[in-house]
């Protein structure tokens, strides 16, 4: 028999307790509801996102069919196109890849040490117009990159990369640097090398510049260690846009075997036929070393622009 001296309360549950309970649980419903959607949508933007890729990939190996159509399977399976590519009977294949090598190592290295240098003195340094001066090359971002292609030719005109000389090796790097150099002036990546520089602490600096230390040796032990993270995103953003460098070398490179991969899968397309499933083949090989890159840098893409951004 229950405590008749206990108040009425007390004999049954908090009435507060039950409403805080329901309101939790509807929440959790609620939050359920809401992830559900939200996953689904992601999910559907994925899947239209990755089709073109997968879309490319059967396609590339099919050995005939209607290439022209949306298609979930292979209509078949055959490995002639990537024997083809590999084989090098239409296109020069490895020296493609080796230009395309020799392009994005030139370009990576001349365009992310510019970068780290160029982001020093606007970031830690105080001169008149700094500021001013950053705010100015940030402007130039809302011109496209085709704004620039008649002054980038000239330009490289007047350096005379496009002459001729005795020297065939000499030609070549010429060329290679036509079409490098009118790139390596980054906006992007001065950016995220400000915004990381900006996050090393200012003690530090004026504690090596009371120990003697040069801006230049600042930069060099202090700077580009803390900021390393931004520095690999940002040759990893530099490496994805010189490996499929394709308008910019087909305007500067008039030797075929000059070109890198993505500008020379274009020798695939003739004037009366056009071997679309080799092109295919080639599309998909050159979008392996940009995976490849990506999966081993995935860590520090990430921590580099989370630091970039927080900066």
């Amino acid at each position: 028999m229950a405590d008749a001296t206990l108040p009425a309360p007390a004999l049954q549950a908090d009435p507060y307790a039950v409403a805080a309970a329901q309101v939790k649980a509807r929440r959790k419903r609620r939050d359920r509801l809401v992830n559900t959607l939200a996953y689904t949508v992601l999910v559907l933007i994925a899947l239209i996102m990755l089709y073109p890729f997968y879309w490319t990939l059967i396609t590339s190996f099919e050995p005939t069919g209607n290439i022209y159509e949306a298609k979930l399977l292979p209509s078949g399976f055959s490995l002639k196109n990537y024997a083809e590519m590999w084989r090098g009977t239409t296109v020069p294949f490895w020296r493609l890849i080796l230009n395309s090598v020799i392009i994005c190592t030139l370009g990576v290295t001349l365009t992310v040490t510019l970068a780290t240098l160029a982001a020093y003195p606007l970031a830690k340094m105080r001169f008149p117009g700094r500021d001013l001066i950053f705010y100015a090359i940030l402007a130039l971002m809302v011109l496209p990159n085709e704004a620039g292609l008649i002054v980038n030719y000239i330009t490289v005109i007047k350096l005379k990369l496009l002459s001729q000389t005795n020297f065939a090796v000499f030609d070549m790097a010429k060329q290679y640097l036509a079409v490098v150099l009118p790139g390596i002036a980054s906006i992007v990546g001065l950016f995220l090398l400000r915004q990381a520089y900006l996050s090393v602490p200012l003690e530090l600096i004026e504690a090596a510049r009371i120990d003697g230390a040069s801006e230049l040796k600042i930069w060099r032990r202090i700077m580009l260690p803390l900021a390393m993270p931004t520095i690999a995103a940002f040759a990893i953003f530099e490496f994805v846009a010189y490996w499929n460098s394709f308008l910019w070398a087909r305007i500067m490179l008039p030797d075929k075997e000059l070109m890198p991969l993505s500008a020379g899968l274009l020798e695939l397309s003739g004037t009366f036929s056009t071997n679309s499933r080799a092109v295919m083949a080639g599309a998909v090989i050159t979008i392996i070393p940009i995976l490849i890159v990506f999966a081993f840098g995935q860590r520090y893409f990430m921590k580099g622009l989370e630091g970039a951004v927080k900066g």
